[in-house]
């Protein structure tokens, strides 16, 4: 009984013995196990790539949104019941600024002055670029930046001197700012002062030609009426501050005022493209799929030509369920390979497209440990056929086949 129970003992694989085995059957064919693995790799690293490139996209909204404040609210006049164009009243920015928990109120006003590069060009031809009088305090309460120059002063919001956003200095052909670079603005020469770097929560400006409040009024006909007031308020009450904006920036015809936040664009943005994200990690796993498939077709073939082999060991011994285990040992180790791969290349994808985007590049626990641990499963059942069908062969059987 006692040497009946010991050879028993003996008989028992250890798991480093089972990776051994399940790692010999690997090496004996490299070129298929490569390309196996390569199928699994592939799908991880594409379903790992589009959640790696999704997150870093998302963390770089969010820094961008946490570096602009997302307690900017813009207000601008929309139409009166019968279509026609409506406008704020004059006095809309002082009352706009009066509300409690309003940090900064700046805003803009849309002149009817046409911009050209020089006055030789027709008139037809401005561009689609807009003139506007601004407030001084317009950069940096819409969280804007100079791209080259320096913004309207005191000194020169009363004379013709303009900033033009990065679209409008592109279309007229202005690369930088200085006494020499000067625009045909509403029939008279400006002289370029600055330029605007694109301007993520005000992209109106970006094809606008700023001009200070004063010179609007005195050389381009500007009525005075502001056509976009920008609201900063403490972070905590800006949906209370966007309840009351309308009716206090035009208390007589509230109806006819928009209230936007533009931090919500950039986050409708982001959303917009997590349908593209599915759509990608279905291919994903339609590849990760596919891979599985050829995991599964190389264990049937690796069966089938190793009859020999699993006749021998069932006759020196070795009993079904070992030799199920070799197999299935063989599949998974087959598939971490590839699942491991696939994780180094998606994180390698996410590094690269991230870096050349300029986001900081994300890649989330959970979707490396998440590859893996798929990769497994997919071993596990592509694998589990051919263990089964090996564990099923008798060693005359196996022994006897060419």
């Amino acid at each position: 009984m006692t040497v009946l129970t010991t050879a028993l003992a003996a008989a028992r694989l250890r798991p480093r013995d089972v990776v051994r085995v399940g790692g010999a059957g690997l090496r004996a064919r490299p070129l298929r196990v490569f390309l196996s693995a390569l199928g699994i790799a592939i799908g991880i690293a594409a379903m790992l790539g589009v959640v790696g490139i999704s997150a870093s996209s998302q963390e770089d909204l969010n820094r961008q949104l946490q570096a602009l404040g997302t307690n900017l609210l813009k207000v601008s006049p929309g139409q009166t019941l019968f279509g026609d164009s409506s406008h704020l009243p004059a006095e809309a920015e002082g009352m706009v600024g009066r509300i409690g928990p309003v940090t900064a109120v700046t805003a803009t006003g849309l002149t009817t002055a046409k911009v050209y590069r020089n006055d030789h060009i027709p008139a037809e031809e401005s561009g689609s670029i807009s003139v506007m009088a601004a407030r001084l305090d317009l950069l940096r309460d819409v969280g804007a930046t100079m791209a080259g120059g320096a913004w309207l002063n005191a000194a020169t919001d009363r004379y013709p001197a303009v900033v033009l956003g990065a679209k409008a200095a592109d279309r007229l052909g202005v690369v930088h700012a200085g006494p020499d670079q000067r625009v045909w603005l509403g029939g008279q020469w400006f002289t370029v002062v600055g330029v605007l770097a694109p301007a993520a929560l005000a992209p109106e400006l970006d094809s606008a030609a700023l001009v200070g409040w004063p010179v609007a009024e005195s050389r381009l006909a500007f009525d005075g009426y502001p056509t976009t007031i920008y609201t900063r308020a403490a972070e905590e009450q800006v949906p209370a501050v966007r309840d009351v904006l309308a009716a206090t920036a035009n208390p007589e015809k509230p109806n006819e005022v928009q209230v936007s936040r533009p931090s919500d664009v950039l986050a409708a943005k982001q959303a917009t493209d997590a349908t593209l994200n599915a759509l990608l990690l279905g291919l994903g796993g339609v590849a990760l799929l596919v891979g599985g498939v050829g995991v599964a077709n190389t264990m049937v073939i690796s069966v089938l030509e190793r009859r020999a082999e699993i006749g021998l060991r069932r006759s020196l011994g070795a009993t079904r369920g070992q030799i199920r285990l070799q197999f299935l040992a063989e599949s998974l180790l087959l598939s971490a390979i590839g699942g491991i791969g696939g994780v180094v290349l998606g994180i390698g994808v996410t590094w690269s497209y991230a870096t050349f985007q300029g986001w900081p590049s994300l890649v989330p626990i959970w979707a490396m440990v998440g590859g893996v641990l798929a990769t497994l499963v997919i071993g596990g059942l592509a694998g589990f056929y051919p263990a089964v069908r090996a564990a099923r062969m008798s060693p005359t059987e196996a022994l006897a086949t060419p």
